[in-house]
């Protein structure tokens, strides 16, 4: 009696286990997709930022060269850039 009551308690722990391991590896799961999408998006943002900063870069540059265009030309900055 006392084997087969060991035998049980065995099979029932044997199970238990699996169990929890099988929500562990699910739970492991999906830790690594929500990584991953945190990820994903840090990457985006951060290359709109990149985006954003060199177009404002640009428009700058561009500011700069019609400035520097009037003055050599001795005309109004809106005409330089006009050209």
């Amino acid at each position: 009696m006392r084997k087969i009551v060991l035998a049980a308690a065995a099979t029932v722990g044997a199970l238990s286990l699996g169990a929890c391991s099988e929500a562990t590896q699910d739970a492991a799961g999906d830790t690594v997709d929500a990584a991953a999408a945190d990820a994903e998006a840090g990457m985006e943002a951060a290359a709109d930022a990149v985006e954003g900063a060199v177009e404002a870069g640009a428009a700058e540059a561009g500011a700069a060269v019609d400035a520097v265009e009037a003055e050599a030309q001795d005309e109004a900055v809106a005409e330089a850039a006009a050209d």
